[in-house]
């Protein structure tokens, strides 16, 4: 799934930024995606830019005696968050089954993609990606998320909801699916993620975030209370909490790709 809610003039300017982060650190970045709540699908009118982006050095810089860093950060500047992670680090990271990694490379707004290497990495993922990871990572986020921000509070911020909804749409695709979910609630909520009474109380709960500043404080929801407890139930009866071991396979192909990318652009 791939959406451009993105003005011209805004990825314009990311793509200044982006220049100007390979011409002052000599990086090449290969991949730069939206990693927040616009690829999430629940913006705010005022919502962060949440650029994230892949990059390789030049070779010299990984043979060196004090290795460089393995991250590219930029200060928070108003609107702009700009970050990204050297390859090498995002495919020891895949290798770990980490999910925003994963995320990543299936977001669904991309500023930039030079070349073979993202496509490569998502047919990595793809072939290697052990769902049980990906059910801790949105376990991990919907317990927390739910227990601090809801179930703890009589009223709460009702944006809050999106962020453990989306986590709970994102484990019953792995139920019903077994496959790593998308990153966008609509593609969750497409993919038949949610009952029609959550479709339909987040479709309203969707147009007052996308049209508002804050959509304000409220009452909790109890269908949607109802629901996602019954994924975080599912999630800790459905066995996959406990890690499982790297697929030995993973680690020549990783080394392949990620000196294939070194040749042809560092």
């Amino acid at each position: 799934m791939t959406i451009d809610p993105i003005a011209p003039e805004i990825r314009s300017e990311i793509e200044r930024r982006l220049d100007a982060i390979e011409r002052d650190t000599g990086a090449r970045i290969l991949l730069a995606v939206e990693s927040g709540s616009r690829a999430w699908g629940f913006p705010s009118p005022d919502s962060d830019y949440d650029v994230r982006f892949l990059y390789v050095r030049p070779q010299e810089r990984y043979l060196s005696l004090e290795p460089a860093r393995d991250v590219i950060e930029t200060p928070l500047e108003g609107l702009w968050d700009i970050n990204g992670w050297d390859l090498r680090k995002a495919l020891h990271l895949l290798g770990k089954g980490n999910a925003v990694v994963i995320e990543w490379l299936r977001s669904p707004v991309i500023y930039r993609e030079v070349g073979p290497t993202a496509e490569r990495l998502r047919a990595l993922a793809q072939r290697y990606a052990d769902w049980g990871h990906a059910l801790r990572h949105y376990y991990g986020l919907m317990a927390s998320q739910y227990g601090r921000d809801i179930e703890s509070r009589q009223t709460l911020k009702l944006k809050k909801y999106f962020y453990s909804i989306r986590a709970a749409c994102a484990l019953n695709w792995l139920k019903l699916h077994g496959t790593v979910p998308p990153m966008h609630l609509q593609a969750l909520l497409d993919g038949g993620c949610a009952p029609e009474e959550i479709r339909g109380l987040l479709s309203d709960l969707l147009v007052a975030k996308a049209t508002s500043h804050e959509l304000g404080e409220g009452p909790r929801i109890p269908e949607l209370d109802r629901f996602i407890e019954s994924m975080r139930d599912w999630a800790r009866g459905a066995g996959g909490l406990i890690p499982h071991p790297l697929d030995p396979a993973f680690t020549p192909a990783a080394d392949a790709l990620f000196l294939e990318a070194l040749h042809r652009y560092a």
